[in-house]
């Protein structure tokens, strides 16, 4: 790979990192605007869940409507409206501005996202594709796990504006560099709406896409409130929660590379196991989440196995519409990001209802049914044949 695609594709991913850190890098601070706002710790979560759910109601459509546009000045345009709508949120005079600056970029997430993984992709050979791709998703997990510390650290060592501003920082270098260094992409030949749409008439697509939607909410229906439940369960917090997030983002991106390459060694039986592993790791922290030591164990654990329900999630979408990957790519950011909806809000109403521990019991509940959905895909195509690969 040249260093001329190398600097091309790094560029799309510290675009997808300032996406996915402006998204989720408020769950590390979500006490301290509930605070701000005078609102409670759940009503915050809004921030994370709507900005899921326009993702969600935006991924299978945006992208298609943007699909003959030169896909630099797409680029340009998703960034800038960041930029802009993060600037808005620092300044926000009330709960209601604030989110409303946050929903209304979130509709425009997924056109970035499928263009950088699609624009990797024809940047290399077709051996290197799956390198350059990978790349493109590394960028989605160091979003979510990376700026979540990063943001939080600055909120406690600084103040919460400044937290903000980093989100906007950032999206502002994507497009900067967009703008210098990433040359005219005009589309030349693109699938008709029609036969993308087309893959939706196959049944397995939907199996794949419920599971996928399940396999989210378990997850991000606990780790949406990690900090709540490291500062109200295991005590801890300022520094010491930083570390905790720093924790997690580093076994996350070793859980990145780890995904890919138990997907490469066998696909169908990593995602028929991760449900039942996860799942003994949830039931881990609801026994022990009051222990510090433990906990750091169970975080390292927690981070793995987080990141890899990205890559499990991107190869069971696309592995069932291999024939519109464009498509498909969108399809995965709309079940993934429906399912943080779902699995935020559950999560906000066992806080609500039980107490901030039982969010573990939200997540296990979501595994389980995220499991049914993939078994039903593995016997119903081949399960001989998928789990002998």
């Amino acid at each position: 790979m040249s260093k001329r695609n190398n600097l091309f594709i790094f560029i799309l991913t510290l675009g997808v990192f300032g996406i996915l850190n402006t998204e989720m890098g408020v769950v590390g601070i979500l006490p301290q605007i509930a605070e701000r706002f005078h609102v409670s710790v759940s009503q915050a979560g809004l921030l994370v869940s709507l900005f899921a759910l326009a993702v969600a109601i935006s991924g299978p459509i945006l992208p298609l409507l943007f699909s003959g546009i030169n896909r630099r000045k797409v680029l340009l345009f998703v960034l800038g409206v960041f930029v802009l709508s993060n600037i808005v949120s620092i300044f926000a005079p009330n709960f209601t501005i604030a989110l409303i600056a946050r929903v209304i970029p979130a509709f425009l997430h997924p056109v970035y996202i499928s263009i950088a993984l699609t624009a990797a992709a024809s940047s290399v050979s077709e051996k290197e594709v799956p390198k350059a791709v990978s790349k493109v998703i590394l960028g989605v997990s160091a979003g979510i796990v990376i700026g979540v510390p990063i943001t939080t650290f600055i909120a406690s060592a600084t103040s919460l504006d400044l937290a903000m501003t980093f989100f906007a920082v950032v999206n502002a270098i994507a497009f900067m560099g967009v703008l210098l260094f990433v040359p005219s992409m005009p589309v030349k030949e693109r699938l008709s709406y029609g036969a993308q749409l087309s893959v939706l008439k196959k049944p397995i697509i939907w199996q794949s896409i419920t599971a996928v939607v399940f396999i989210n909410a378990a997850t991000a229906g606990v780790y949406s409130y990690f900090a709540e439940y490291l500062e109200t369960i295991t005590h801890i917090s300022g520094t010491a929660l930083s570390l905790m997030l720093v924790i997690f983002g580093v076994a996350s991106l070793f859980g990145n590379v780890l995904g890919g390459k138990l997907l490469s060694k066998n696909a169908i039986k990593s995602v028929v196991i991760y449900p039942f592993v996860f799942g003994a790791v949830y039931i881990l922290l609801f026994l022990m989440g009051k222990f510090t030591a433990p906990m750091i164990i169970i975080v390292v654990l927690w981070g793995i196995l987080y990141a890899i329900s990205n890559n499990i999630s991107q190869y069971w979408i696309t592995s069932a519409a291999p024939e519109a990957p464009e498509f498909a790519n969108g399809l995965f950011l709309t079940a993934g990001n429906l399912g943080i909806t779902i699995g935020t809000t559950v999560g906000g109403l066992f806080i609500s209802g039980m107490g901030t521990q039982y969010i573990v019991l939200g997540g296990l509940l979501f595994l389980i049914l995220s499991l049914i959905f993939i078994l039903l895909r593995t016997f119903m195509y081949s399960p001989n044949k998928q789990l002998a690969k």
